[in-house]
């Protein structure tokens, strides 16, 4: 009987993409021969969409579609850089986009649904997108996405393919793209200060105090006498609205000239920003790293345990 290693199993789990254990099995109805047991799992496991789909998504593109007044942003991940420069993915990813647009659907399941062909899958873009896991060997999703119809004009900017940005405006498209732009580049979380969510005040207003009382107890370990408690209520406010300044995008010193601000700029372009999105690819998908050997214990460890 041939001994089958880790590292066979490894190397037919990188040709097939099959699970580990299935991989092992192949090998050792196969005597071994790597040949044989790939045939076997392609018999066995046939398009590996369905194995796929559990795997996390986390590198990906973000893709814009304006036309006109309509337009939408979209995330669609993948699992890893490579797949992101697959011409077939990105085409999947771009015409998405337009889909959004022209179709306006309720949620990622209606996206998946619209009609559409490509690399011989159809007649559905889900049907494309399963077809081209099984042809890329990767699991890819769309993730979200947002549709923009209304009175306001649109500018869109992608820096690269990870990260888009989508302004909503009147006035100067140059000035509005230059927003785009300057959103990518410095992140901001809202319009103005006052657009900035409550949970991330408190939560700023938190770190202050903490530095405030960390400052008291090195004053009090010198000998120092403590400040007053209003001075120190009014160093906690001076964060908290340093911080304000920083996140909200009128407030903060324009990319291009940074003697001015954002708001500063749009009033002597006589352009008026109405809202922005933002999306960067992967934002908030906890990235899962793989210890291949440790899995293959693993596996094996549950094999025997259930023998």
């Amino acid at each position: 009987m041939a001994v089958i290693t880790a590292s066979m199993v490894a190397g037919l789990r990188a040709k097939t993409d099959a699970p580990m254990m299935e991989c092992k099995k192949a090998l050792t109805e196969a005597e071994g021969n790597m040949e044989k047991a790939e045939e076997l799992l392609r018999v066995k496991l046939g398009n590996k969409a369905g194995k796929a789909a559990a795997r996390i998504t986390a590198e990906g593109v973000v893709t814009a579609f304006i036309d006109g007044a309509t337009g939408a942003l979209l995330e669609t991940n993948c699992e890893t850089d490579f797949v992101t420069k697959n011409d077939s993915f990105l085409a999947l990813a771009k015409v998405a986009a337009e889909l959004i647009a022209k179709h306006n659907p309720a949620d990622l399941a209606a996206l998946g649904a619209l009609a559409y062909s490509q690399d011989g899958f159809g007649p559905t873009l889900e049907d494309v997108r399963k077809g081209l896991i099984g042809k890329i060997g990767e699991n890819m999703s769309f993730r979200r996405f947002k549709r923009f119809a209304g009175a306001n004009k649109l500018a869109a900017y992608l820096h690269g393919t990870r990260i888009g940005v989508v302004v909503e405006f009147e006035g100067q498209e140059v000035a509005a793209k230059d927003v785009a732009m300057h959103v990518a580049a410095m992140k901001p979380v809202a319009l103005t200060s006052a657009d900035v969510p409550a949970e991330l005040i408190a939560k700023e207003r938190a770190v202050a105090a903490g530095k405030a009382e960390e400052d008291r107890k090195t004053a009090q370990a010198a000998g120092k006498p403590a400040q007053p408690a209003e001075i120190v209520a009014k160093r906690i406010e001076g964060g908290v609205q340093k911080f304000l300044k920083e996140v909200s995008l009128f407030n903060q010193p324009f990319v291009k000239n940074d003697k001015q601000t954002v708001e500063q700029m749009l009033k002597a372009a006589n352009t008026s920003v109405k809202g922005f999105s933002l999306y960067v690819v992967g934002e908030g998908i906890e990235k899962k790293v793989d210890d291949f050997a440790a899995e293959v214990a693993a596996q094996v460890a549950a094999a025997k345990a259930a023998s």
